[in-house]
């Protein structure tokens, strides 16, 4: 008897609680309205936690009529919010969350991530005078970044060269072209920002959660929109339109983004003359559906198109010191026509089967094909000529020729991976972990050759260890990796995150093991003040151009490249100018070992695949940024660093005066990214008395480079590439600006904003040199005439938001 009415009891007192039960739900956003999902909400006092979807929806049960909800997520500032019943079990409270970030929206740091990283709103892009127009142009301004050339979107970061920076759009690995030689022939990067919203870059000591290189990572997301929108960009050097729509339901929506770009302007201010004919277009769509409460599946497709044609007409370089000025002319023939076209697929699908637990299951595709067709001759005639009063006037004839540059090549690339990540939120800790199986295929025919004339007066050839390159190259590996890692929030504000990846490859058929750190502490009761550490092991397996030497063959026994990132920075924030400053510092070291050591040509990195370093990079990044006026961010950027590699077994034989030879061990050598100094300005302003008009200035420096001819062995780059100086400058009028008294019927009727930009780029007009020209004259001096890049130019352009009606 007593047991049933134990039953009873225990039934009866079950029912009461069920009755008592109260949920509270609504969504969460961040300060632009854009859904953060993985936001932990938690019930003070009990043991209760929930997770917001990817949609910022969440929903919690709490069982007292007055409860207090913290709202936590890594990045913002944590919120409190007392909850009261008044009526009914269901209470709604939408949540706005502020990044705990510093007031530059361009340069924040992000408390919980391993090392450093820098967030970015995407949109900033727009204010920025970049000649090339691709988003990668605003990561010159950010600190550890350098780069020289203002029409190229590679970039090296600490030392290290273009292939060893990691690229994501929404969890998708991107892939770039391997070919292309010049700036000129680059076109438009894969990177949308008119699609993008947040946008994380990591310099170093990045988490376990990311790939297998050695230098940097760029996280890209391209996020679900709250409300229609439809961009439009029409400019002097290309157009571009964007269209984002959720559906009226809120179950799913889609972004649209179509760009080209011509740069017909740009160019006709290079060395060559001649007829150019770039032809840039790119077209990228996100659709994502949410099935189920659970489950929602999204696509994404990217079709990337580059065409490239130049018929050369002449050349005439000036060179040379004010004791010795020297003039190359060259009369061309011939055409050069380069084809680049790159397609990325991705189908995800996210499971959800509790509020704390994601899991994503990630099946990308991509496809590139790339051609390089060039018939090229040349002759040319290289003169001394006068100085001082009579500059210009022919001096001597220091030699003459002619030569034939041939190529017919065509490089394919297939890639195929799938992938599962989880992430699961526990009380006190964030663990992620993950596995992904990736298959490409290579296939690289190369036929290449340069013919010089009879008389010896020669331009070196484009493949230096010889005159002639025939290869038909196949590589095909299969790779697995895996990753672990968790962040705990410990108390008297201290954060600590840990993980393990690890990756195999058929090609290399080695085990990676790669651990990783990070310890960020700030203060309490004080935000103004945090510091952190980091340290990590970074392996990256050969992908395909370190496997080729110069003469097109490959060396299939070359291993990883290995490094260990150690850092360790602090921030700081302060009041200073009359507005709130931030002032972030970082101190690091990259220990380098079973390195390939490589030559640079412009942008074509030539790898010595039979030879190996080891090596290593040392520097200090310093920013300083601020609002100086509100909504305008500006920052300054100093990043000081040493790179070195010391190549085995390397060495030559020197004579002296009396005949006798003596073996040198050259040591260690300066890094062809051996860039001591660097130095950006990216300012913002406007008129006091008009607003609505602004001004945009973008400064940069950077030291000089090591450099030397593409067919002498490393030891022998003693030449330098002049330091690196550029200043663009943009005006700006908003039409619409908030603060206009009076604005346009016409366009208030039918844009949310209507900006006009007149941009100056290369204001001082310097002509900075990307590479070198060696050439020999009759008494076989070698000659370096340099490559410049663009000169003074103006640019105007319109961009729009339309009202979607």
């Amino acid at each position: 008897m007593k047991a049933v009415l134990l039953v009873i009891f225990m039934f009866v007192a079950g029912i009461a609680a069920a009755q008592t039960a109260r949920q509270v739900t609504g969504t969460i956003k961040n300060s632009q309205g854009e859904p953060l999902s993985h936001v932990t909400i938690k019930v003070n006092g009990e043991k209760i936690i929930a997770q917001s979807d990817n949609n910022g929806v969440y929903a919690i049960t709490i069982r007292n009529r007055n409860s207090n909800l913290t709202f936590s997520c890594t990045g913002y500032l944590a919120q409190t919010i007392e909850i009261q019943f008044s009526v009914g079990n269901v209470f709604i409270q939408d949540v706005t969350m502020q990044k705990d970030v510093r007031p530059l929206e361009e340069i924040r740091i992000q408390a919980a991530r391993a090392g450093s990283a820098n967030i970015m709103n995407a949109g900033s892009i727009a204010n920025f005078p970049g000649a090339s127009g691709n988003f990668e142009s605003i990561l010159k301004m950010l600190p550890g970044v350098s780069a020289n050339n203002e029409l190229s979107s590679q970039y090296s970061v600490r030392g290290g060269n273009f292939d060893e920076n990691l690229v994501y759009i929404n969890d998708i690995e991107i892939y770039r072209p391997l070919l292309v030689r010049n700036g000129q022939q680059e076109g438009l990067s894969i990177i949308n920002p008119d699609l993008a919203g947040r946008v994380s870059f990591f310099a170093g000591g990045y988490e376990a959660r990311y790939g297998d290189k050695l230098s940097s990572v760029l996280d890209i997301r391209y996020t679900r929109p709250d409300t229609g929108e439809t961009r439009v960009s029409i400019g002097l050097l290309g157009i571009s339109a964007a269209v984002k729509s959720p559906a009226k339901d809120k179950k799913s929506y889609y972004l649209l983004g179509m760009r080209s770009k011509n740069n017909q302007g740009l160019l006709r201010g290079q060395e060559v003359k001649g007829s150019y004919q770039p032809d840039f277009y790119d077209f990228q769509f996100l659709y994502q559906r949410d099935i189920h409460p659970k489950l929602a599946a999204s696509l994404l497709a990217g079709y990337n198109y580059n065409r490239f044609v130049l018929v050369p007409a002449s050349r005439e370089t000036t060179f040379g010191t004010s004791e010795r000025y020297l003039r190359l002319d060259v009369a061309y023939r011939g055409k050069e026509s380069d084809r680049y076209d790159t397609f990325t697929g991705a189908l995800t699908l996210l499971y959800k089967p509790s509020d704390i637990l994601n899991i994503k299951w990630i099946n990308a595709v991509t496809r590139a094909n790339e051609q390089e067709n060039f018939d090229i001759e040349g002759a040319y005639r290289l003169e001394e000529t006068m100085t001082g009063a009579s500059a210009g006037e022919l001096k001597i004839n220091r030699g003459t020729g002619s030569y034939l540059d041939h190529a017919r090549n065509e490089l394919s690339s297939r890639i195929y991976s799938t992938e599962i990540r989880a992430y699961q939120q526990k009380s006190t800790s964030f663990w992620e972990w993950g596995a992904r199986y990736e298959f490409s295929h290579i296939r690289d025919q190369l036929r290449e050759y340069s013919v010089t004339d009879s008389a010896g007066y020669i331009l070196p050839a484009k493949l230096p260890s010889g005159d002639y390159i025939s290869a038909d190259n196949r590589v095909k590996a299969d790779k697995v990796s895996m990753y672990l890692q968790s962040t705990y929030d410990l108390s008297y504000g201290l954060k600590f995150s840990a993980g393990v990846r690890s990756n195999f490859n058929t090609l290399t058929e080695e085990l990676l093991l790669s651990p990783r750190v990070s310890l960020m502490y700030r203060l309490p009761d004080n935000n103004r003040f945090s510091f952190r550490l980091a340290a990590g092991s970074y392996n990256q397996p050969p992908y395909y151009r370190e496997l080729r030497n110069f003469d097109g063959t490959l060396n299939l026994s070359t291993k990883a490249q290995r490094s260990l990132h150690f850092l360790t920075g602090a921030d700081y924030v302060f009041q200073g100018l009359g507005t709130t400053l931030t002032f972030t510092s970082e101190l690091y070291y990259k220990k380098l070992d079973r390195l390939v050591p490589y030559k640079i040509e412009n942008l074509r990195i030539r790898y010595l695949a039979d030879q190996l370093a080891k090596g290593y990079a040392a520097g200090a990044d310093l920013n300083l940024s601020g609002q100086f006026v509100p909504g305008l961010e500006s920052a300054f950027r100093l990043s000081l660093m040493k790179t070195a590699e010391d190549i085995q077994n390397d060495f030559y034989f020197v004579k002296d005066a009396a005949g006798n030879t003596t073996r040198v061990t050259p040591g260690y050598l300066k890094r062809p990214t051996d860039q001591r100094i660097n130095f950006s300005v990216f300012f913002q302003d406007q008129l006091l008395q008009n607003p609505a008009y602004k001004v945009h200035l973008n400064l940069l420096y950077g030291s000089a480079l090591p450099a030397g001819p593409p067919s002498a062995e490393r030891y022998r780059d003693v030449f330098k590439i002049p330091a690196y100086r550029r200043v663009d400058i943009g005006f700006s009028k908003d039409f619409l600006d908030e603060q206009l008294s009076k604005k346009p019927r016409f366009l208030e009727k039918y844009f949310h904003s209507f900006v006009a930009y007149a941009e100056v780029f290369n204001l001082l007009n310097i002509n900075n040199t990307v590479s070198y020209l060696w050439i020999k004259d009759v008494n076989n001096n070698l000659y370096a005439v340099p490559n410049y890049l663009t000169s003074r130019q103006l640019n105007i352009r319109l961009i729009a938001k339309i009202k979607n009606k």
